[in-house]
């Protein structure tokens, strides 16, 4: 059950990174903002454990850090 969730996660981080390297910054702030929204919908629903929330919840806030300056 868990597994899958994380995969979904996983998924969206994947896209960030490729829209990251094609430069492609708006896309990826959508996918930055959709990773941290799907994170905490699946932690407060059950779906993922803690350990796992935190991580992406991590890798969310080192992408935030990342594309502060990145604009439009």
């Amino acid at each position: 059950m868990f597994g899958s969730k994380a995969r979904e996660l996983e998924e969206i981080k994947k896209e960030i990174d490729i829209n990251l390297q094609n430069n492609y910054k708006s896309v990826a702030h959508e996918k930055r903002k959709l990773l941290g929204l799907r994170a905490e919908e699946l932690y407060q629903a059950g779906k993922i454990q803690e350990k796992e929330y935190k991580r992406y919840i991590r890798i969310f806030d080192e992408y935030t850090e990342m594309m502060k300056d990145y604009h439009h």
